[in-house]
């Protein structure tokens, strides 16, 4: 499947990270972390399976509902903003595109 670079690294992440099955849909999220000079694409994909082979890297790869995510363990401000408005826009019924600005 050829995938926009971006894509390409979302996919490729995802699979390292998760060992998720799924198919990518469209961009979520863009967020320019300045300080380190970084900028961190988000997603929304659909989930092919509930099964999940992380990578070496990770303790732990589930899923959650809103209100079981463990939001003070969530180790990426950019992760956390991008869940917040994901299901921001879920509750309004309509998922929006996001830029935001780390600080």
């Amino acid at each position: 499947v050829d995938r926009a670079p971006g894509e390409a690294t979302g996919h490729r992440e995802t699979v390292e990270e998760a060992g998720a099955q799924f198919d990518l849909e469209r961009l979520f999220s863009v967020l320019n972390v300045a300080r380190v000079g970084q900028v961190h694409l988000f997603y929304t994909a659909r989930l092919l399976s509930d099964q999940f082979d992380p990578g070496h890297e990770t303790i732990e790869a589930r899923l959650f509902t809103e209100a079981e995510i463990p939001w003070d363990d969530i180790a990426f401000r950019t992760v956390r903003e991008t869940l917040e408005h994901y299901f921001a826009d879920r509750r309004s019924g309509q998922l929006s595109f996001h830029t935001i600005d780390i600080v």
